[in-house]
């Protein structure tokens, strides 16, 4: 009977001393545990300061006024555009309307040339008697036609006897031999009178070169 016992008392103290092992082992478990889980936290800490400083510098109002300011230049940029697009939008359409208007007075001005001729031959006829009454009449239409289209824009190309012939004011319809050297590629006669309107010669003189 002792000696069963003695053998339960020694279980019992085994049984013990293991339990108080493994509660100490627990016990440090928890202490390593609640030793570096400040740290933890503290990165955690620092990770989430750190996200919201960036998101705090992103949206700072320098930041803000930045953006601000490039869009603002993006407008002006595509404002000065538009501008100037119009700008040359209406410098085309004027001149293209311009040159409809000049266009339109060429071709009246031009049909009328024949008359400006057929003007110059009758005067000439009629100057045979200048004092007559016929002769001042026609005369005074004949200034009149033509003021109105000097009014157009219509100018004379001056050519005369002796002028130097250049090819591309005067239209040579014919060469005849020179009365002496210096004549020799200038103007003999006039044929029929050349007119320009503005800087566009519209009818070049017809002349007689000498060669």
């Amino acid at each position: 009977m002792a000696v069963l016992l003695n053998s339960r008392l020694q279980i019992l103290n085994h049984m013990s001393k293991e339990n108080i092992d493994a509660a100490a082992s627990d016990q440090n478990e928890v202490q390593d545990t609640e030793m570096t889980s400040p740290e933890n936290s503290q990165g955690s800490q620092q990770d989430n300061n750190s996200e919201f400083n960036d998101a705090a510098i992103e949206d700072s109002p320098e930041s803000a006024l930045e953006k601000l300011e490039k869009a603002v230049a993006s407008e002006q940029d595509k404002f000065l555009r538009l501008f100037a697009e119009f700008e040359n939008y209406k410098k085309r359409t004027s001149k293209e309307r311009m040159d409809l208007f000049k266009t339109a007075n060429q071709e009246v001005i031009v049909a009328m040339l024949p008359v400006v001729d057929d003007f110059e031959r009758a005067m000439k006829e009629l100057s045979k008697d200048q004092d007559s009454e016929l002769y001042k009449g026609v005369g005074l239409i004949q200034n009149k036609f033509l003021g109105i289209l000097k009014n157009k824009g219509l100018e004379e190309v001056v050519a005369a006897a002796g002028d130097t012939f250049d090819s591309e004011m005067h239209d040579a319809i014919t060469q005849i031999p020179a009365p002496n050297k210096k004549m020799k590629g200038k103007i003999i006669d006039v044929i029929e009178k050349g007119f320009q309107l503005g800087d566009k010669i519209i009818r070049h003189p017809k002349v007689v070169v000498g060669n």
